[in-house]
């Protein structure tokens, strides 16, 4: 084994060279110095890599076949300093982000669009998945963070701040008209059909821990993947549909849907940027980070 890669690299320019000289002058130092960097790597391997010739340094035929190795070698060490160049100058990079539909559409992408237009160098991945499977992503390193709602079950090495605000209602359709501008108890829900999320997102929990606190135990009619699925639903007049106020704003708006008053008010929840504090961010990383946190505090 070598231990002067040193000799490795003034190899390399005087066989690229063909010259000690033109070698010495590329590396600024002196013609001898070359010389007896290419003796002591000549010794180390135990032959000859060069004759001298008339028309400069000419490979032996072990000389040749280093060569090969070592020009790839160092090819790819200049790539790696100009891609980490690039990388620090934002030219070049990755984000990966871990995020749900109502996160990226209600607050992420708009970030996305603007950073996109500051770095567009910058490759950005997004992962889909409710605020647990962003979570189980974040630590096993697939994200670099992850943007959720609450509530989730926190951890030591977790760092976040929250970002925005969510409103949980309950909207339904004409069907159901004798419930709109009526103050509801929750308890009126166990007389109707509830159109709610599948599975363990956050939403899901949250709701459920919500109603059970006033006695309710939820039995969902339809279990749905998504909440525009839940206000397409409620569109057709299959139930009252439990969702973000914002995925049904526009039906809300144009008077299609109505949403149900309660004598009780489900309080808000947060959406949330969340990170890894045992590991560092990448530049880029932490550039689309620090530009949601300064518009956030704006």
């Amino acid at each position: 084994m070598v231990e002067n890669l040193e000799d490795y690299k003034v190899f390399y320019h005087v066989g690229r060279l063909h010259s000690i000289t033109l070698a010495a002058k590329e590396l600024s130092i002196s013609q001898p110095a070359v010389s007896q960097s290419i003796h002591q790597l000549e010794s180390s391997l135990g032959c000859k890599l060069f004759q001298r010739t008339a028309k400069g340094m000419k490979f032996t035929s072990e000389g040749d076949l280093l060569f090969r190795y070592i020009e790839r070698g160092y090819e790819q060490i200049e790539m790696g300093e100009q891609r980490l160049s690039q990388m620090l100058h934002l030219d070049a990079g990755e984000v990966r982000i871990g995020a749900s539909d109502m996160t990226l559409r209600f607050f992420l992408l708009p970030y996305l669009e603007k950073f996109h237009e500051l770095y567009p160098g910058i490759k950005v991945t997004v992962t889909n998945g409710p605020t647990p499977e962003t979570l189980l992503y974040l630590d096993q390193d697939v994200i670099d963070f992850g943007v959720i709602s609450s509530p989730f079950q926190e951890k030591d090495n977790y760092s976040f701040f929250p970002v925005s605000e969510i409103r949980d209602t309950f909207v339904a359709g004409r069907k159901f008209i004798q419930y709109k501008n009526k103050t509801l108890d929750f308890t009126d829900l166990e007389k109707v059909p509830l159109i709610m999320l599948e599975g363990k997102s956050s939403t899901r929990t949250y709701v459920d821990s919500f109603l059970e606190s006033a006695g309710i135990q939820p039995h969902p009619e339809f279990e749905l993947a998504t909440s525009d699925m839940i206000v397409q639903f409620a569109l057709r007049n299959l139930g009252v549909g439990c969702v973000m106020k914002s995925f049904a704003e526009e039906f809300l708006d144009s008077g299609v849907l109505f949403e149900l008053r309660f004598n009780k008010i489900l309080p808000p929840r947060q959406i949330c940027v969340v990170t890894d504090e045992s590991r560092p961010l990448s530049l880029a990383a932490s550039k689309l980070l620090e530009l949601i946190r300064q518009d956030t505090k704006n």
